[in-house]
């Protein structure tokens, strides 16, 4: 079975990383970003990364260093100690771990939760994240979609949450952007050939390539299509009749089309 992408995510635009600003004190990820989203009632798009004690917590990077008041690998530290570490640009305040945003979110927007790569080049991870965020998700109520790049990770989830709507982030792979990744990887990922079997209901694309015969047919044959990031107005506008939601930073768009 695979659940639908619940209405709600078609119907505001989704803030990238909450609606952050290190500028005005709302580092990505943070719990001001987060409570800016729900204040001008958008979506909320977040990352999850895990703990050394096998937590999610909701951080973009593997390591600290660009976000955190901290140096070295976020598996390397307890959720207490990620907790305790300060964003940059916040007003002292630590990561925060996945049972404490749904509890902020409460259902009153939709929540669109990456979970990041762990295994290093999109190959099959040890599966402690993934449980860690059906586990904090369990019993949660409100609009929630689950995504990540690499598609062993969404067969997890399916596995895992299989009431939870599922879908795949995916991307030109330009073999220059992905220097991490081997070049046949990039091929192969290109395709999107993982769609149907992790039980995907969405994919969520990148921006620029939107205009990508396979992403239009998959859109023209009902599969719901986000897009990644949207950074302006002229942007905004320009994807339109390409995506059916943006993920957007750097602007504030309408809430309505």
């Amino acid at each position: 079975m695979t659940p639908a992408l619940p209405a709600e995510f078609l119907a505001v635009p989704l803030a990238h990383r909450a609606l952050h600003d290190a500028s005005a004190g709302r580092p990505e990820n943070s719990r001001a970003a987060i409570r800016a989203a729900l204040t001008a009632g958008y979506g909320i798009e977040i990352d999850l990364q895990l703990s050394a004690d096998g937590c999610a917590m909701v951080f973009h990077d593997d390591d600290l260093d660009r976000l955190a008041q901290a140096r070295g690998p976020v598996r390397a530290q307890s959720r207490d100690q990620l907790r305790a570490t300060s964003l940059k640009g916040g007003d002292g305040e630590g990561i925060p771990d996945l049972a404490e945003v749904l509890a902020m979110v409460a259902g009153q927007v939709p929540l669109l939760i990456e979970l990041k790569d762990q295994h290093g080049q999109m190959g099959p991870g040890d599966g402690r994240l993934e449980k860690a965020a059906a586990a904090a998700l369990d019993g949660y109520q409100g609009p929630v979609a689950l995504m990540s790049f690499n598609p062993h990770s969404v067969v997890a989830m399916a596995q895992l949450s299989p009431r939870l709507a599922r879908g795949l982030v995916t991307s030109a792979y330009v073999p220059q952007d992905w220097p991490e990744l081997p070049e046949a990887t990039c091929d192969h990922l290109r395709g999107i050939p993982d769609f149907h079997r992790s039980h995907s209901a969405f994919i969520s694309h990148e921006a620029s390539d939107l205009a990508r015969p396979l992403v239009q047919r998959m859109r023209s044959e009902g599969v719901p299509v986000l897009c990644w990031t949207v950074t302006s107005a002229a942007q905004g506008a320009a994807v339109q009749a390409l995506a059916d939601n943006v993920t957007f930073e750097r602007y504030l768009p309408p809430l309505t089309s």
